[in-house]
């Protein structure tokens, strides 16, 4: 499951006990161990038999593991003080998960923090056991630092080979078919949603994929395995972000201690941004949901204004419905003392696909700049017969909005969305690099700057939610039938 009313309430309570009554001393096990059992609560249940256990205890356990690929190497007696402190950690962990089984033998109306019946114990502990051994052994393996960043540079490419398998619907139909023959169940019936699955792993492997690209440039501060948990399984931002940085979030954690607990303001605020969460979220997103652009919906749509309509509707039920998360996430964070990065400037307000783009999904925005585009404009540069400055600024934007694009899932349609974005960001810098004398002189006009800010402002709008049918639409056929309804034919 993802975030619903009553975990939400339960979030919220357990964040003013938290804050109010918690001894200081406790704090940061509280959120490591809360982080740890929201992993298995909010996983939604699956149709093979302990997936929705074996997914979660996948992803604590690669998170422990990227922990150990980044330990710093030159330092050795270094390395063994974090080792010896980690030890009680990694302990904790497998009492935590083995605890979480044995609710097995409990009834059924008991078990509220596995999705489904869990394994059984004995086995995950079993099993658990030489991974935690031979993780702790890895970690005390001796490894020079360029071969540390070519084994890091190869877990990268598994968490993203793992990401296109499970973004990749025929990959996924057959490891989902695969997956149910080893379980001896029918294979014909293979569905990834309701075998595969995973909870937050999109936004876990952006995490992972940040800490290991840090340390291979030497900017990975030094974390200790119970914090490195915590960061990458906060619960509040599990489920849908937002991305925040491990040094940042270091800092919110090393702060907690000293939280002034009874802080009026940070209650008041954050409870706030929880209830504007829920009241964008479960009152306006949901009520656009039932008008708002579909397969279903579209094909009953019967002239182009009602089309319209339906798209309008998708925009902003996609916009409230995120926004709705992050302010929960964020709202929830507060309340436990960690104040997760802004998501949302008001993108619809601005007049630039640029400005957009700043302002929506910041985090993943921020992300893809930092890992993507600079990285890869940097190394063009560098070439001996390196391309023009415009050719290599369009040649980082596709590559950057066409990854952002099969982020959210490998498909044609996605790849068109970014494809599309990527051309309004490209034709939007070569306007702004040629125009900006001109603009310089117009901004002194300032009746006739607001009128074309306003211009600005109806264009990028309508540019983004041309853009969502792409989004919304899963083959071309629906979409090419949708943008000719949208223009007044095909009905």
């Amino acid at each position: 499951m993802t975030f619903n009313l009553t975990l939400i309430a339960i979030f919220t309570v357990g964040g003013f006990i938290y804050s109010l009554i918690l001894p200081k001393s406790w704090r940061k096990w509280t959120l490591f161990i809360a982080s740890l059992l929201a992993v298995y609560a909010l996983q939604p249940p699956l149709l093979i038999r302990d997936m929705d256990f074996i997914l979660p205890t996948i992803t604590i356990f690669v998170a422990v593991f990227v922990w150990i690929a980044t330990l710093p190497r030159t330092d050795n007696r270094l390395r063994m003080t974090i080792q010896w402190r980690d030890l009680f950690t990694m302990a904790i962990l497998i009492l935590l998960i083995t605890g979480l089984a044995m609710t097995r033998h409990l009834p059924s109306e008991w078990q509220l923090l596995t999705a489904s019946r869990p394994p059984d114990p004995f086995t995950i502990f079993l099993a658990l056991l030489p991974i935690a051994l031979l993780i702790i052994l890895l970690g005390g393996a001796q490894i020079n630092q360029p071969r540390q960043r070519l084994a890091l540079s190869f877990i990268i490419l598994i968490i993203i080979g793992v990401f296109i398998i499970l973004k990749t619907e025929s990959f996924a139909i057959g490891l989902s078919g695969w997956l149910r023959e080893q379980t001896g169940r029918d294979a014909s019936l293979a569905n990834p949603l309701t075998d595969l699955n995973w909870l937050g792993f999109s936004y876990v492997a952006f995490r992972l994929i940040h800490v290991l690209r840090d340390r291979q440039t030497g900017k990975l501060p030094d974390v200790s395995l119970r914090d490195m948990l915590t960061y990458i399984i906060f619960f509040p931002s599990l489920t849908a972000g937002p991305i925040d940085r491990i040094e940042r979030f270091q800092e919110d954690l090393s702060a907690l201690p000293d939280m002034n607990g009874r802080d009026p303001s940070r209650i008041v605020v954050g409870s706030t941004r929880i209830v504007i969460g829920i009241f964008k979220k479960f009152v306006i997103a949901d009520s656009l949901a039932l008008f708002s652009l579909s397969i279903t919906n579209a094909e009953q749509a019967t002239n182009a204004g009602g089309m319209w309509i339906l798209l309008y509707a998708y925009a902003f039920r996609l916009f409230f419905d995120f926004s709705g998360y992050t302010d929960i996430a964020i709202g929830i964070g507060m309340l436990f003392g960690v104040q997760l990065p802004e998501n949302f400037n008001r993108p619809y307000l601005k007049n630039s696909i640029t400005a957009f783009w700043q302002a929506w999904h910041i985090t993943l925005s921020n992300w893809v700049r930092f890992y993507i585009f600079s990285p890869l404009t940097r190394t063009m540069l560098r070439w001996k017969r390196k391309p023009s400055s415009d050719v290599i600024v369009g040649i980082g934007l596709v590559a950057t909005m066409v990854i952002i694009g099969l982020w959210h899932g490998i498909s044609l349609t996605f790849l068109v969305w970014g494809l599309w974005h990527a051309t309004g960001l490209f034709i939007h810098k070569m306007w702004s690099d040629r125009t900006r004398k001109w603009y310089n002189q117009f901004k002194k006009k300032q009746g006739q700057l607001r009128l074309w800010n306003w211009a600005g402002i109806f264009i990028t709008f309508h540019f983004v939610v041309m853009g969502w049918v792409w989004f919304a639409l899963p083959d071309l056929n629906t979409v090419f039938s949708v943008l000719g309804k949208l223009a007044g034919v095909g009905f």
